[in-house]
């Protein structure tokens, strides 16, 4: 069964979520701090985190960044903070996707299964292994190999990898990108696109700042290049 950490200081909102998560047969484990999220998500290895931003003893992102240092699980932030500004920085942190409060239930639910969904090895795609001179990237074995090191990318940084990776030297619009990484109701978020694929390209590119692989084609989209 899927594991859920649910993490938030309102007794109110961890009771409804346990509610509804069990009765659709998930595992939950809830914690109202971040000392105690990081600690449950070392002992109990969760397939997915639901995090809010508001903690009493740390800030939400910094959750993020603790268990970016280790595992690639995702994280789905829930959080009554609205502005561009503090999403893009929970995004950047290595969140995977942004809930505001107050929210429906199952639109949550939809945006967990989808995490959990990008964060599961694919099947039957073949053997597939584009090397760039730079790096590597298996996509069977979902892994990215650069000079010799294991790159750690979030399941949605891997995703978005993937999709450009399997359409290498063609194109992939903003729209085309946002509902295959993020779901069929993206479309126009393309604060998203920019703040991961800024990511991707500190990760893999030589210069990011001068990409040769991650191009972008303004105001269109992305392009994979070897």
């Amino acid at each position: 069964m899927t594991r859920v950490l649910v993490v938030d200081d309102d007794p109110q909102i961890v009771r409804a979520l346990v509610i509804n998560l069990k009765a659709r047969t998930y595992e939950v484990d809830a914690a109202h701090d971040g000392a105690t999220a990081l600690r449950l998500a070392a002992a109990r290895h969760p397939d997915v985190v639901v995090l809010d931003l508001g903690l009493p003893d740390m800030d939400g992102v910094e959750v993020i960044r603790g268990l970016r240092g280790w595992t690639r699980v995702p994280i789905l932030v829930l959080s009554a903070r609205h502005s561009s500004d503090e999403k893009v920085a929970a995004l950047d942190a290595g969140a995977d996707d942004y809930v505001t409060k107050p929210f429906g239930v199952d639109e949550l639910l939809a945006r967990l299964r989808a995490a959990v969904r990008r964060a599961e090895p694919a099947h039957g795609e073949g053997d597939v292994i584009v090397d760039t001179g730079e790096f590597t990237v298996d996509l069977a074995a979902k892994k990215v190999d650069r000079r010799g090191k294991d790159v750690r990318l979030t399941p949605t940084e891997w995703h978005l990898l993937e999709v450009l990776v399997r359409n290498s030297g063609r194109l992939v619009g903003q729209k085309q990108l946002l509902q295959e990484v993020w779901g069929p109701s993206y479309g126009t978020e393309t604060n998203y696109l920019r703040v991961y694929m800024a990511q991707l390209r500190r990760k893999l590119e030589a210069d990011p700042s001068h990409p040769k692989h991650f191009i972008t084609e303004p105001g269109m989209g992305y392009r994979f290049e070897k």
